[in-house]
């Protein structure tokens, strides 16, 4: 699904000249981006560059100390590295916690929706540390997303999952986005970047390199020679990118 940015004024997620400071460090130094209904956007980078810092502006869970937020933090669903989830409850247990913390109305039926939505019906008995580490990370996404967001917001969602489990995952977060959530996500992996998302942030050291989709940065930095790597090497072209934007 390809969407074009928003504005300011359409925007679900995004923020305006947003900084944030620890100590005399600078972690993000005026970044801006606006991202539309059912956008899938990937924030990539070095690590240290400021990724789950602007993750965790997005999500109210920091305030900037400069800037401004687009949209409202309280509405959107957040999905944290290291989700806090219960291994000893099972995954209806968990989730019809979270939606009583969320203050759903409806709790029940929220539930029945959740477990239907995200392909865990048959799971919702089973203790929650004895499923997969796919069938667990789909446990912390149905809790981001218990409130019927417009948006989520994932911290590294795939980082610990197998090569199927992980496929998995982004055919369900395709359809989230089909359905119009907006879904700004962090990864190291670029090339998952790559494959999933309608458009990129590249962060380094806290500055805002690049926004767009990533066949741009493909095109503008190929391999220097004919066959010396593969047609389409984004891991490649991103390293480039990264040397001539002197990182």
């Amino acid at each position: 699904m390809t969407t074009a940015p928003a504005t300011d004024s359409g925007a679900v997620i995004g923020g305006r000249g947003l900084t944030k400071r620890f100590g005399d460090r600078v972690a993000l130094r005026d970044v801006s981006f606006a991202a539309a209904p059912g956008e899938v956007l990937a924030i990539i980078g070095p690590n240290g560059a400021g990724k789950t810092t602007l993750l965790s502006l997005l999500a109210g869970i920091r305030p900037p100390d400069g800037g401004t937020l687009l949209g409202d933090p309280a509405k959107l669903g957040w999905v944290p590295q290291q989700a806090a989830v219960y291994g000893k409850l099972s995954v209806a247990e968990n989730l019809r916690l979270f939606a009583r913390l969320e203050g759903v109305r409806d709790a029940g039926a929220v539930v029945d929706r959740m477990l239907d939505q995200t392909g865990l019906r048959e799971r919702a008995g089973d203790e929650l540390g004895t499923l997969s580490g796919g069938n667990r990370q789909r446990v912390n996404i149905a809790v981001g997303l218990l409130a019927d967001p417009p948006g989520l917001l994932l911290d590294e969602p795939s980082a610990s999952l197998d090569p199927r489990q992980r496929e998995r995952l982004w055919e369900f977060i395709a359809g989230l986005a089909r359905g119009g959530t907006t879904v700004v996500f962090s990864t190291h992996d670029v090339a998952e970047a790559d494959r999933y998302a309608d458009r990129l942030l590249v962060l380094a050291d806290g500055e805002l390199l690049y926004t767009g989709p990533p066949q741009d940065i493909l095109s503008d930095h190929a391999p220097a020679a004919p066959g010396s790597d593969s047609p389409h090497d984004f891991e490649g072209a991103f390293v480039r990118f990264l040397h001539a934007k002197g990182h």
